[in-house]
């Protein structure tokens, strides 16, 4: 299904999802997308840290390095290389 016809017909496309179908979405007759029904919710499970490691905000940085290079301009760079 086109993405045009998913938007205008959102809720009755949720609903077959619901009712175990996957949707395929195409742009242009490219499928970019799968919409399927989420089974299980993902947990965060939280362990205690391993004896003897640093707390987290314990843990010995790197110094920084010391290059010629303004990061915030090699990531602008980076940006507009892929316009």
């Amino acid at each position: 299904m086109r993405i045009a016809e998913l938007k205008s017909h959102l809720s009755e496309y949720l609903r077959a999802v619901r009712d175990g179908q996957t949707i395929t979405v195409l742009d242009r007759e490219t499928p970019v997308a799968h919409i399927v029904l989420v089974r299980d919710q993902a947990t965060l499970k939280i362990r205690k840290r391993a004896p003897g490691t640093p707390r987290p905000n314990r843990v010995p940085l790197p110094e920084p390095l010391k290059i010629g290079i303004d990061v915030v301009d090699l990531l602008l760079e980076e940006r507009e290389s892929h316009r």
